[in-house]
């Protein structure tokens, strides 16, 4: 037997020991404490939930006076919205800034998947392959540098991804320069002003414009492919139906009416020969 199976026996039977003359077994003592707070903790949540939803009033269709928790909702969202940024809660923050970092299609699964299964399996894994009986961190350079490194990296990632400016943020006001800067006809400038807000410029790059995400192209020169209207009210429906494989989301939101000023100004996108 060799001197780290004798130091984990001893150590084991003392700690045996311990237990017997001053600890509870985990059954029952421990596992009563958990469910009675889990119990508790559930109990809290059915109070706070009917509190707010027996507080407010509701005052017609789409509001709701607010109840000592806040409203039961606010007017219905507007699918055919057009000013509207999706972003992610605060604690996927770090997550959602990687996106940035691993933009381009073959890259992407390394920011979505890759590190962060990549961390958890070694976090999973560290107990079973450090066995140590140290646990004091100064005698631990390398776990707590590692870990130093890791919560450094997510707060500055997190930081990043909360401050981020979306690239559609203040490109309303360059609708004005495309009209002029591209001879774009003014029955474009609705389109102009829907691609403006409608974040197209998260992905797409139009005019120095924007963010190239996931290999989107620039649009600048859209119009020289002559597609057509119809092409490109078929390709914001379902992007995927026309161009296979295509990671672009359906704009069908928008509505018929607004899907046919954006392809219009699309086609009349000719860049600086238009």
């Amino acid at each position: 037997m060799s001197r780290a199976q004798e130091r984990r026996r001893a150590y084991h039977a003392r700690y045996k020991e311990d237990v017997q003359r001053r600890g509870k077994p985990f059954y029952p003592f421990a596992m009563f404490h958990d469910t009675v707070m889990s119990l508790v903790v559930v109990a809290v949540i059915v109070a706070l939930a009917c509190i707010w939803y027996f507080t407010a009033e509701d005052v017609g269709p789409g509001a709701s006076k607010p109840g000592w928790l806040g409203v039961l909702y606010e007017a219905e969202a507007d699918p055919g919205t057009t000013n509207f940024t999706p972003r992610p809660d605060w604690y996927f923050y770090f997550l959602f800034y990687l996106l940035r970092i691993f933009k381009w299609p073959d890259t992407v699964v390394l920011g979505t998947v890759g590190i962060p299964t990549i961390l958890l399996i070694i976090g999973f894994a560290l107990p079973f392959l450090d066995r140590r009986m140290e646990r004091r961190p100064l005698h631990r350079p390398v776990v707590v540098v590692v870990l130093i490194l890791t919560a450094i990296s997510m707060g500055v990632l997190t930081y990043k991804g909360a401050t981020a400016k979306e690239a559609s943020s203040g490109a309303l006001q360059q609708v004005p320069i495309w009209m002029e800067k591209y001879n774009l006809p003014e029955e474009a400038r609705a389109g102009a002003e829907i691609f403006a807000v409608s974040g197209c410029l998260n992905c797409h790059t139009y005019g120095g414009t924007g963010a190239s995400q996931l290999g989107a192209p620039d649009l600048t020169e859209e119009g020289t492919r002559n597609r057509g209207i119809d092409w490109q009210i078929r390709h914001l429906q379902n992007p995927s139906s026309v161009t296979p494989g295509s990671p672009m989301p359906s704009f069908a939101e928008l509505g018929e009416d607004n899907l046919r000023k954006l392809a219009t100004f699309l086609e009349a996108s000719k860049g600086e020969s238009g």
